[in-house]
């Protein structure tokens, strides 16, 4: 296993296909001992170590973009392979079946539907800001973390309700419990963006790491 503070800086692909925070994320990365290179192409991706899908904005040009460049197949054959992947905001949502936005197809990675919050006057939306993510239980992935809640920045108006309990990693409280976080082997995509949630968000990219082996 790769380990904080060890020569060996992991590659990681960035997934640029012209929407996401790709310089926060970079960043992010490099700061617990990644080192982080943008792909805009899956032919520059394949001998990466690891790759992240970061995702803002709405999931039809998301969708878009990832099939004008061919990244749909080469993500769904990298998450069906079980090699070290890591979505973020819109990378989470874009991994499931379908979103209510636009009523859009999403990859079909896992099943489950996003779907946007329910409006009430106390209610705001997009939900923005800093929230808990609690997690179903202890592992790699969460040292340095709390279990029972640790506060994450969140900028989403849509969310993923209910899929697979097995692919469950955390929940948030957002006028009803949505999930926040999914996990499957060596795959994990978070509803919140690490790179803006300071220390904890800089340990969820460090934790990632670990899933990297030499």
């Amino acid at each position: 296993m790769s380990t904080p503070g060890s020569d060996y800086r992991p590659r990681v692909a960035v997934v640029d296909y012209g929407m996401g925070n790709l310089r926060s994320v970079s960043r992010a990365l490099s700061a617990v001992g990644a080192d982080p290179f943008l792909v805009n192409s899956p032919q520059l991706a394949d001998k990466a170590d690891a790759v992240v899908f970061p995702g803002q904005g709405a999931i039809a040009d998301c969708m878009d973009c990832l099939k004008r460049t061919e990244f749909d197949t080469f993500l769904k054959e990298w998450i069906a392979a079980d090699r070290p992947f890591l979505g973020v905001c819109l990378g989470l949502q874009a991994l499931f079946e379908r979103s209510e936005e636009g009523d859009r197809a999403g990859l079909g990675v896992f099943p489950g539907v996003i779907s946007r919050f329910k409006s009430a006057p106390s209610l705001r939306i997009p939900h923005m800001g800093w929230n808990e993510a609690i997690f179903k239980e202890s592992s790699p992935l969460t040292d340095g973390l709390r279990v029972e809640g640790e506060p994450f920045y969140f900028v989403h108006s849509y969310r993923l309700v209910e899929t697979d309990p097995k692919l469950v990693w955390c929940e948030t409280d957002y006028a009803g419990r949505f999930v926040s976080g999914v996990r499957r082997g060596k795959v994990m995509a978070t509803q919140f963006h690490p790179e803006k949630s300071q220390v904890k968000g800089l340990q969820i990219y460090r934790n990632f790491l670990t899933l990297v082996v030499r």
